[in-house]
């Protein structure tokens, strides 16, 4: 939502109502987009339907699918993989479950023909993540984008920008908040079950690789169009470390993605910006091992300054990954926690996952009532996206929550890739103190491709 009041008042408002939550016209959402019944069927447009797209494709596959792209075409089109017993078995593509949808190479062709659909689904890789969405927003179409929404600081902040004014519904694909325990979590740190908060501290035991660039060149594989996955990011000849999946391969290079911090950050500090309601910075620094020019390190460690606002005192937030931890608290040893949030307040410590909510220390909570549950249970995140396409009912994850976010979470790889303490203006959108990270808070894009 937008600055007109706290997520925790506009969840108040929402009321859990047949299909959906059910509210208001609220700046930013899609309140002003024309509506339609729940009952009727959205034309969706997939940005990558491999992977994610895959799982993405399954969420809103309850709508009419009628344009398809990817640069391979190998999700397109299927292929032949060897089933348990070792048999060759032929996986159906995205063309088979939808023969009537149009296939593109090249999402930007695909918004050539952005009369032939409602909303976007954008699954691609992260450095292209806010090129697509800000193209469709334009558009007047609604997003749902993997996360995070973007690959650099300015990228969050035009995609948040773009959203204020689209007036369209959106949605970062960040699908534990719809979790219960999320919500109860919630309500614990902003009843102040523990009193007020002074630091929070975020990890996730994801160890990267940090691989070195390659030496050599491999042949383009023939069912990839190598220049259009490369998209906005530098030149590179082809290798196929560059393109293995996920937190091994492409996620872990700069020019494709931000490491751990950028994909289990966006989920796991997402619950401290929720309940802790924050938004923008005023420091931010990291270090982490080892230093590269081309990827992210084996861990990275950051702290962000957040200001006092008028419902809590100032605070530090700290992210941790790969073998570092937080120190434990009495009765916890947080290195048996893979991933996890401990809340630091004046009364207690509150140490949680996705699943998982301990109040500490444990023999003054033992009578402990938990407040009552103000926050409505999700419809689901796929659905929620859906529903404030159709009728302008809020999404938690829109683009202004989630931009924010974002921009939070990668000041830290701008501060540890300067090797600096980042003093943070917002408003200027540049470090006071350190002229030479402008080249990471805003990354220069290959000719042809823009923002």
């Amino acid at each position: 939502m937008s600055g007109h009041g706290s997520r925790r008042d506009f969840l108040k408002k929402a009321t859990v109502a047949g299909t959906g939550l059910v509210v208001i016209s609220t700046r930013g959402l899609a309140a002003e987009a024309p509506k339609l019944a729940p009952s009727d069927k959205l034309n969706l447009a997939i940005v990558g339907v491999g992977g994610r797209g895959g799982s993405n494709l399954g969420g809103c596959g309850s709508e009419n699918v009628v344009a398809l792209c990817d640069v391979s075409t190998l999700p397109l089109e299927g292929s032949e993989r060897k089933d348990k017993d070792g048999k060759m078995v032929r996986v159906p593509g995205a063309k088979d479950r939808f023969p009537r949808a149009k296939v593109y190479a090249d999402w930007r062709r695909m918004m050539d023909d952005a009369r032939d659909f409602d909303a976007v689904i954008c699954s691609t890789t992260d450095h292209t993540h806010a090129l697509v969405s800000v193209a469709a927003m334009k558009l007047g179409k609604h997003v749902y984008c993997e996360k995070p929404v973007a690959h650099s600081v300015h990228e969050a902040r035009t995609a948040r920008e773009t959203y204020l004014k689209a007036k369209v519904a959106t949605q970062m694909g960040t699908q534990i908040h719809a979790d219960a325990n999320y919500r109860r979590v919630v309500e614990l740190v902003q009843g102040g079950a523990i009193g007020p908060i002074s630091e929070c501290h975020v990890w996730c035991g994801r160890v990267g690789p940090c691989p070195t660039r390659p030496t050599g060149t491999q042949p383009v594989p023939p069912h990839l169009n190598w220049d259009l996955w490369l998209g906005p990011a530098p030149e590179r000849p082809y290798h196929a470390s560059y393109q293995q999946g996920g937190c091994m391969g492409w996620e872990q290079w700069w020019d494709f993605g931000n490491g751990c911090i950028g994909d289990m950050g966006s989920h796991l500090i997402d619950l401290a910006f929720w309940a802790l309601e924050l938004k923008h910075p005023t420091t931010a620094e990291a270090t982490g091992d080892p230093r590269s020019e081309d990827a992210y390190p084996h861990w990275l460690k950051a702290c962000w300054e957040h200001p006092a606002t008028e419902k809590r005192p100032a605070l530090k937030l700290f992210w941790y990954d790969g073998i570092q931890r937080p120190p434990s608290p009495e009765g916890q040893d947080l290195q048996k926690w893979g991933i996890g949030l401990l809340f630091v307040g004046a009364k207690g410590k509150i140490v949680c996952d996705y699943g998982r909510r301990i109040l500490l220390p444990e023999a003054d909570f033992k009578d402990f009532t938990p407040p009552k549950e103000t926050i409505p249970p999700s419809v689901g995140h796929y659905r929620e996206w859906l529903n404030g396409c159709k009728t302008g009912s809020p999404t938690l994850c829109n683009f202004d929550y989630s931009g924010l976010l974002v921009e939070n979470n990668l000041l830290a790889t701008v501060a540890f890739r300067v090797g600096k303490k980042i003093e943070w203006d917002a408003e200027k959108l540049e470090a006071r103190n350190c002229p030479e990270a402008a080249r990471f808070i805003r990354r220069e894009y290959r000719k042809g491709w823009t923002i």
